[in-house]
């Protein structure tokens, strides 16, 4: 087997990628750089620059599958500049992946792709599963619709279309965990807004199991990324803090405070989602981590 990554260099993309070698199954990665790029039986790379709409056509060949993950970071300000550069690097390279296997002979059956849980609204009591109707009104619900309606498109090629809507990343470099533990080792952590807000937080190897999971056994659908016990700012801060042995002694970080240091980016920080990972439980997948604390424990 022969997949296709898009964003393979990324935090999440790398450690797939490790995971598909394990597996034995060939990698195919897109970068817009040239220095990334590396030629291996099983490791191949190559150009392409979704902003210009140019793709090197031999990266679909022989290749079964697509795993979806470009996209700028969306944890920077929001700038009308930056916003572009959000939604264009989702939407424009899934385009431009669709136009190629439109206009192109493949053999690819399916694409996993990425998508984000802040497509849901904002809410202290509401428990999200995957067929909620209702889009948060911010700018990231806004770039999920896009970004999910892009992926859909796949369905008209005939292939299996899968996504999923990733939480918050506990990763040792990068990620939700880095931002969380710089503060803290300077002794200035504190919870953010009231701290009540849900935290729909994954272990990262959680994450990148639940795409082979996804991709290996054909699943279709939307799947919420997510480990199955959500915590909230609070008690994430909390236990960072614990497992740092750092104390937690100033007060919490008023909203308005955020709204003024960041900007319209300080909704990724005061929004709360509160997701359900039960649907791909009921597939059949076994979360490695599934409380915070272990999961803390193994990246700290």
């Amino acid at each position: 087997m022969r997949v296709l990554i898009t964003g393979a260099t990324g935090l999440i993309g790398s450690k797939i990628s490790s995971l598909c070698h394990e597996k034995g199954i060939d990698v195919n990665y897109l970068t817009t750089s040239k220095d990334k790029i590396e030629h291996k039986d099983h490791y191949r790379g190559f150009l392409w620059n979704p902003e210009k709409g140019e793709i090197d056509k031999r990266a679909i060949e022989n290749v079964d599958a697509i795993i979806n993950l470009v996209g700028a970071s969306i944890a920077q300000r929001w700038t009308d500049e930056n916003k572009r550069k959000i939604l264009d690097s989702r939407v424009e390279s899934t385009n431009l992946l669709f136009d190629t296997l439109s206009k192109n002979e493949h053999q690819i059956k399916q694409i996993v792709s990425a998508s984000a849980i802040g497509v849901y609204p904002s809410s202290l009591q509401k428990l999200y599963f995957e067929d909620e109707d209702g889009v948060d009104d911010s700018f990231v619900g806004k770039v999920v619709v896009k970004w999910e309606s892009a992926v859909n498109n796949f369905k008209d090629l005939g292939l299996k279309v899968s996504k999923i809507r990733i939480g918050l990343v506990m990763a040792k470099n990068g990620g939700m965990l880095e931002r969380l533990k710089e503060p803290v080792n300077f002794n200035i952590g504190a919870p953010l807004g009231n701290g009540k807000q849900w935290q729909s937080w994954i272990h990262i190897s959680d994450l990148t199991n639940i795409f082979m999971y996804v991709l290996e056994n054909g699943l279709t659908g939307t799947f919420n990324g997510v480990a199955p016990n959500p915590v909230t700012n609070k008690e994430m801060t909390k236990e960072v803090a614990n497992q740092l042995n750092k104390p937690l002694w100033l007060p919490n970080v008023p909203g308005f405070v955020l709204k003024t240091y960041f900007g319209e980016m300080a909704t990724l920080l005061l929004s709360s989602q509160l997701v359900s990972s039960k649907k791909i439980e009921e597939q059949g997948y076994h979360f490695q981590y599934l409380h915070l604390q272990p999961a803390l424990h193994d990246l700290l």
